[in-house]
C-alpha cells in the first residue's frame, strides 16, 4: 500500500461465534462453517520451520473471540503461493477464484463489480468482491482490505504482509460473520487495485476503493455507511498499529476496545495520517479508520520488497487484530 511520498509525510508527522449479534441461523449453519475450517486445514500449503513456526504463534481461538489465527495464517500462505499479484495479472485472477470460493463456502451473499481502470502502464480489468451480509436495519458497516500486490518487474514481490494479512484476516471475518445477522448490514470488501502501477497519486492508485465508493454515492448507499473499518498490513511478527486521525470517534472506539481485550501494547498512542483505501471514503463523509502497521524503521523493513515474504508473518498478529475488529463490529452493533 501506498508510496514513497506518503512514506515521507508518514515519518514527518508522527508524534509522541463469535457472540456477536443475534445469531439467526447461525446454529444452523455451525457445521458447514466447521466443515470449510477443516478443508481449510487439509488444503494448507507446505510450509518452512519458520512459517510454521509463525503459524503456530496464533492464540487458540477460543481466546481471540472464535477468530482462528491458524486459519487466517492459511489464507496469507495461499495468496503468497499463487506469487506476485498485480492488478491485471494471471495470479490475482486465481487470488479472486480462491476469494470467491471461500466466500461460498462460508455461505456469504457475495457481489462482484468488474470494471476496467485506465492506468500508466494500460487498461486494466480489476474486480471488486464484497460479502453481505443483511441486517435488521439499511445502515452498513463495512470491512475492507485489498488484496492486489505492488507491481515491481525487478523483484519477486509476493506481498505475505501488504496484502496477504490483511486479506487472510477479512476472509476468516467472513467465516465467522456470514452465519450472523445484527442491527446493521456488514459488508466485507476486498478491494482491486489499491496499489499504484508506476507513482502513487490521485489518479494511480486506490483504484477498487475510488471504484466502490463512486458507485456507492451514485446509488445513495453510501449514506448508509455507519462505519468504514480498513485493513492493510496487519500480519508483521512486532504489531504496532499507530492511530489514524481520520475520524476520531472511530478510532477511539477501536482502539477502546483493543486496550479493553489487552492489545494496548499493539493499538498504540502515537499518531500517523495514512494514504489509503479509506481516503476514497472519507472524501464523501463517510467515518473511517485504518488498521495499518507501516513502522518502517522498526518492524516492517521489508515493506515493498522482495523480503515481504511468509516467514514475516505471525498467526498471533493475525489474530490480534481480528479479535479486536469482531469486538468493534459487536460494539458498532450496539
Amino acid at each position: 500500500m501506498a508510496h514513497a511520498g506518503g512514506k515521507l509525510m508518514r515519518q514527518a508527522i508522527l508524534c509522541g461465534c463469535v457472540g456477536l449479534f443475534s445469531l439467526t441461523g447461525c446454529k444452523a449453519k455451525s457445521d458447514e462453517a466447521q466443515g470449510a475450517a477443516k478443508a481449510t486445514e487439509a488444503n494448507k500449503p507446505g510450509l518452512t520451520p519458520a512459517e510454521q513456526a509463525g503459524m503456530e504463534l496464533a492464540p487458540a481461538p477460543e481466546k481471540t473471540g472464535g477468530f482462528d489465527g491458524r486459519l487466517a495464517f492459511q489464507h496469507v500462505a495461499k495468496q503468497v503461493g499463487f506469487g506476485p499479484r498485480p492488478s491485471g495479472s494471471a495470479a490475482i485472477k486465481q487470488t479472486q477464484e480462491y476469494i470467491l470460493a471461500q466466500l461460498k463456502s462460508f455461505g456469504c451473499a457475495t457481489e462482484v463489480d468488474d470494471f476496467s481502470a485506465g492506468t500508466p502502464v494500460g487498461r486494466l480489468a480489476m474486480k471488486n468482491i464484497v460479502a453481505k451480509i443483511p441486517g435488521e436495519q439499511p445502515s452498513i458497516i463495512m470491512l475492507a482490505t485489498h488484496y492486489d500486490t505492488l507491481l515491481r518487474n525487478d523483484i519477486k514481490f509476493v506481498g505475505a504482509d501488504d496484502s496477504g494479512s490483511s486479506t487472510g484476516v477479512m476472509l476468516e471475518m467472513a467465516r465467522l460473520l456470514c452465519p450472523t445477522r445484527g442491527k446493521n448490514a456488514v459488508w466485507i470488501a476486498f478491494f482491486d487495485g489499491e496499489e499504484a502501477m508506476k507513482a502513487w497519486s490521485e489518479t494511480d492508485s486506490r483504484y477498487g476503493s475510488r471504484q466502490m465508493a463512486a458507485k456507492m454515492a451514485a446509488s445513495g448507499d453510501i449514506s448508509k455507511i455507519k462505519a468504514f473499518l480498513l485493513a492493510d498490513l496487519v500480519g508483521s511478527r512486532e504489531l504496532h498499529f499507530m492511530r489514524d486521525p481520520t475520524t476520531k470517534s472511530l478510532t477511539d472506539l477501536v482502539w477502546k476496545t483493543a486496550d479493553r481485550l489487552g492489545y494496548a501494547d499493539n493499538f498504540v498512542e502515537q499518531t500517523a495520517a495514512m494514504e489509503d483505501d479509506h481516503n476514497s471514503f472519507a472524501k464523501r463523509k463517510v467515518p473511517v479508520v485504518d488498521v495499518i502497521d507501516l513502522d518502517r524503521e522498526g518492524d516492517v523493513i521489508f515493506w515493498h520488497t522482495a523480503e515481504d515474504t511468509l516467514d514475516k508473518i505471525s498467526g498471533k498478529s493475525l489474530a490480534i487484530t481480528g479479535h479486536v475488529y469482531l469486538e468493534s463490529v459487536k460494539e458498532l452493533q450496539k
